[in-house]
């Protein structure tokens, strides 16, 4: 599978990556706070932290696990550091734990999700599709209901002032059991919610098999909810996506970079045309280059992928940002990164009429943009 560039993605004006309507639909909450608000809220709290706020967020680096894991693999993966990395480093994970120990009403939590909208918006978001995860302990007086419900005032507000769409997704933490991930389940299920549309299974691949989720994904499926799991991500391999599209019913993947192990996988997912969504920036910056080649591999197969901010305020990016990698150094054409604001719309979570709706109105944008660049 080529990794070299596609030369005529140099026609593409940053201007119209820029201006571009896009969908995001892989994005997690608390990977959206922003610098300023975590040093706000740590130093409202008093948090002991081994840094200032400021310099943690900038040194969030999860380091890779065993290189051994990750050799001779289809795309080569880096087996040491890169050279951007900073001396001390932070894991995604623990700032994540720092994040969520901050958050202390439901106001906080609605001020994380608009502030989410808000960084999006900027980057010409059109709809958001946003990760959240169980309530932490010390907010377990609001309970799932009510952690939700702040959260949507979050997006209510959003939808007001930036004219946005938006719904929720409840993330399962795979390092937990199968009887968990059901239990969660059946309070999503038992207390519906307009804005939570799916749910989807998160954390290192490594920490658990997606077969470990059945039951819970059965429960999903059959009350009508979305379903999506991060898979071929960390582990090496692209059975994991087999699994989750065949025993855990999901309707798209998220990352899913190891596919490309199995060629007989490649093409069955490009025959079924699922939708992956791709992070080109992560918090393991030596992956970075691996993450743009194996995205470039991917395009190169025919697979339908959509670019997805995935913890934009860590690490740090912009949906802007990514579909300029796209253009750049990934090398997407034209018409692919035209197919990926696509695929963003029509692997969205949005009731039939507003996907459509939705569909009609950012196909009418594109065209008008590339009329306006001569791109069309």
């Amino acid at each position: 599978m080529s990794t070299a560039p596609a030369t005529a993605a140099a026609t593409v004006p940053d201007e119209w990556l820029r201006r571009i309507p896009k969908v995001d639909l892989h994005c997690h909450l608390i990977g959206t706070v922003r610098a300023s608000t975590f040093a706000e809220l740590a130093r409202r709290e008093g948090l002991a932290l081994p840094a200032e706020p400021e310099r943690v967020f900038a040194d969030i680096n999860s380091l890779p696990p065993d290189p051994a894991l990750y050799r001779d693999t289809v795309v080569s993966v880096p087996q040491g550091r890169s050279a951007d990395e900073p001396e001390v480093s932070y894991s995604l994970f623990q700032v994540s734990a720092w994040v969520v120990q901050l958050l202390r009403s439901p106001e906080d939590l609605t001020r994380i999700v608009y502030e989410a909208f808000e960084d999006a918006h900027r980057s010409g978001t059109r709809h958001l599709e946003l990760f959240f995860d169980s309530v932490p302990e010390h907010l377990a007086g609001l309970g799932y209901r009510g952690s939700v419900e702040a959260y949507a005032d979050g997006i209510r507000l959003a939808e007001r002032d930036f004219g946005m769409t938006g719904r929720m997704i409840a993330g399962i933490d795979r390092s937990r059991s199968g009887e968990e991930a059901l239990a969660l389940v059946r309070e999503v299920v038992d207390n519906p919610h307009e804005y939570v549309a799916g749910i989807g299974l998160d954390n290192l691949e490594t920490a658990g098999p997606p077969e470990r989720f059945v039951d819970a994904y059965r429960l999903a499926g059959d009350a009508g909810l979305g379903r999506t799991a991060h898979s071929s991500e960390h582990a090496p391999t692209a059975a994991n996506t087999t699994t989750c599209l065949d025993l855990l019913g999901c309707d798209r993947i998220d990352h899913g970079y190891f596919v490309l192990e199995d060629p007989a996988v490649v093409e069955r997912v490009r025959r079924d045309g699922v939708v992956f969504t791709v992070a080109s920036t992560t918090s393991r910056r030596s992956w970075r280059p691996w993450r743009r080649a194996s995205i470039r591999a991917m395009l190169d197969a025919g697979l339908r992928v959509t670019p997805c901010s995935d913890d934009p305020g860590m690490f740090p990016t912009t949906l802007t940002d990514e579909y300029r990698l796209a253009a750049g150094p990934i090398g997407a054409t034209h018409a692919q990164l035209r197919g990926m604001v696509l695929n963003g719309v029509e692997a969205s979570w949005l009731p039939e009429g507003e996907r459509a709706a939705l569909l009609a109105d950012v196909t009418a944008e594109l065209d008008a943009l590339d009329a306006r660049f001569g791109l069309a």
